[in-house]
């Protein structure tokens, strides 16, 4: 009896220890930073995509204000087109990868409207919603910067946390997986050559 009495609180104290045990493993396993660190990049990635749009939108109304003055520019006008439906479809994924490269495919056909059309239109270089619509742009395309290089830096973060110990181990059973940099792939940057010293229109 008395033996069966001293065993109890050894169980009772056995268990306690086995409790806190598994508290400390949870607590520093790294789940809550995981989430946390996702949910940043998350943001940071929702950042870039709103100003993407904005910039989709303003060049469109930028290929509006030029067609206006430049109507036999088409072959440049459907380029623009193309490149701001890629950039639909690309945030519709939301994967950085493929935003990346349908933004740096909307970068080169700007450059090509902007290149060819105002140099065989010097008239829009005093067009007032011209000017207008480029300072906006310029605006956003800083914004886009920021916003890709704060993304990037929370992917660094995330990215880097989850192949730490013991986070790695969490990271497996809870299915976290590495995120993509805001990066373009290297076929995307192999951007169409222009030669502008050919006649336009």
């Amino acid at each position: 009896m008395q033996s069966r009495l001293l065993g109890r609180p050894d169980r009772r104290r056995a268990r306690g220890a086995a409790l806190m045990v598994a508290a400390l493993l949870l607590s520093g396993c790294g789940y809550n930073t995981i989430q946390r660190y996702d949910e940043q990049a998350a943001e940071a990635q929702k950042n870039i995509e709103v100003q993407l749009q904005r910039r989709s939108d303003l060049i469109g109304n930028l290929v509006e204000t030029v067609k206006g003055q430049a109507k036999q520019e088409l072959d440049v006008f459907k380029g623009v087109a193309q490149a701001r439906a890629g950039i639909t479809d690309a945030l519709s994924t939301h994967d950085a990868s493929k935003e990346a490269d349908a933004d740096l495919q909307l970068t080169t056909a700007v450059t090509i409207l902007n290149r060819s059309v105002t140099e065989a239109y010097p008239q829009l270089k005093s067009d007032q919603a011209f000017l207008r619509l480029q300072d906006e742009l310029t605006g956003t395309e800083n914004r886009i910067a920021t916003s890709r290089k704060d993304y990037n830096e929370a992917v660094e973060v995330y990215n880097a946390y989850i192949r730490q110990f013991p986070a790695v181990i969490t990271a497996r059973f809870s299915g976290a997986k590495p995120r993509t940099y805001f990066t373009a792939t290297a076929a995307a940057q192999d951007a169409p050559k222009v030669d502008f010293s050919k006649p336009t229109g």
